[in-house]
Order: C-alpha cells, then structure tokens, then sequence
C-alpha cells in the first residue's frame, strides 16, 4: 500500500465511522527532546484566550492550559515545552512572552520521569477477572 493509499483510507474509515481519530506517541527522549519545562504564565483574565491561542501556536508547545489561580500561585496559563535542552526551552519561553506580552511566567523543569501507561480500551475482561 502506498502512503497516498494509506491516507486515502483513512479518509474512508472516519467517513464510515469505523475510526474517529488517529494518534501516535512520540518517545521525545529517544528523539532528541531532553529537556522539559512546564511554563507556567500569569495572564490576564481578559486577554485569556487571545494569550491561549498565541501561546498553543508555538510549535514547541505540545499542550497549553487555563487552570485557576490561588492566592499563592497567581499562574493561569501553562505551556508545555519540550526541547533540546534547558537554553532552548528558555529561547522559546522568551519568544512566547514577546509574542504575547506577557512578562510574568516562571519555567519548571522536569526532574523524573514515571511510567507512562496508555489509555486501554475493551478491556472488560480484565475488570471482570480481577473480582
């Protein structure tokens, strides 16, 4: 099968509702991408989505929330920012800010990594042969 055929098919299965979606996990260490920061932003309520759009543009950032402040953490936005290394995140973490104007954020790097496990689907069995 060719790649045109592959993704011809695709197209075909989401049309005839056998697949809604396609993903892939990228195993960021194994490709390079030793460094992650989560960058967390203290952004204005009323600029929230403009700064949310802008932020997620950015094609280091793999995933961009809003999540509620606190009175000790004033942060609103976070960015997840995988990279080469610690100078890279930062590169792109300044850049972010530039493009959004916004100067408050703080940069937390990752320091362990647990296991990760993937989403497991029609596994009722096994629900069933653990009682």
């Amino acid at each position: 099968m060719s790649v045109q055929e592959l993704f011809d098919w695709t197209v075909e299965a989401q049309e005839r509702l056998i697949m809604r979606r396609y993903s892939a996990v990228l195993h960021h260490r194994r490709a390079g991408f030793r460094a992650n920061a989560m960058a967390v932003w203290t952004v204005p309520e009323e600029r929230a989505e403009e700064v949310g759009l802008k932020m997620a543009e950015s094609p280091w950032v793999t995933h961009c929330y809003q999540r509620p402040t606190f009175p000790d953490w004033p942060y609103t936005h976070f960015t997840m920012i995988h990279a080469t290394g610690k100078m890279r995140c930062e590169s792109v973490a300044k850049d972010i800010s530039e493009a959004t104007g916004i100067t408050e954020y703080q940069l937390l790097y990752s320091t362990r990594e647990f296991k990760k496990t993937r989403v497991r689907y029609f596994v009722e069995h096994e629900y069933e042969d653990a009682k």
